[in-house]
Parts: structure tokens; C-alpha cells; sequence
């Protein structure tokens, strides 16, 4: 049996946003790129339980971990 790891979709649903790719579009388009030196859960567009989800996840090495990795990535993306 496969383990089944949280997707994209699964990240936002988790985060209490959208989870409808023309909205997960838009949220990176509008929050990215997310400037050097700045943590991802230190953002100021998360709300205090968003960005503990997501440090709390990272921190604790948990299956979240490659997926937070992927939207780190697309916020500092400028394309």
C-alpha cells in the first residue's frame, strides 16, 4: 500500500483558502514574489493560525513539508 501525501489542493483546503486552481492562481499572483529574508509562515497575509499551520508542520518534519516547499517556491517565483 502507497502512503498518500497532501497535495496542492490539500495545503490550501488546510490553510482555509480556495482550492480551485484559477483561485490558487491568483493567490500566488497576488502574494508573490515574496522578498528575500522573509520566512514563508512570517509572511503578512497569513493569519495567525495560517502561519502556525505552516511553521508547526515544517518544523515537525511532517508530510506537509514537500508540498509547503512547493508553494514557497511559487511565491518567490516572478513569473
Amino acid at each position: 500500500m502507497t502512503k498518500q501525501y497532501p497535495t496542492f489542493v490539500d495545503l490550501f483546503a488546510q490553510l482555509g483558502l480556495p482550492t480551485d486552481e484559477a483561485a490558487i492562481g491568483e493567490f500566488i499572483a497576488a502574494h508573490s514574489p515574496l522578498p528575500r529574508g522573509v520566512e514563508l509562515c512570517e509572511a503578512s497575509f497569513w493569519t495567525p493560525s495560517q502561519a502556525a499551520l505552516l511553521r508547526d508542520e515544517f518544523m515537525d518534519d511532517a508530510d506537509w513539508v514537500p508540498v509547503i516547499d512547493q508553494l514557497n517556491l511559487a511565491l518567490r517565483s516572478t513569473a
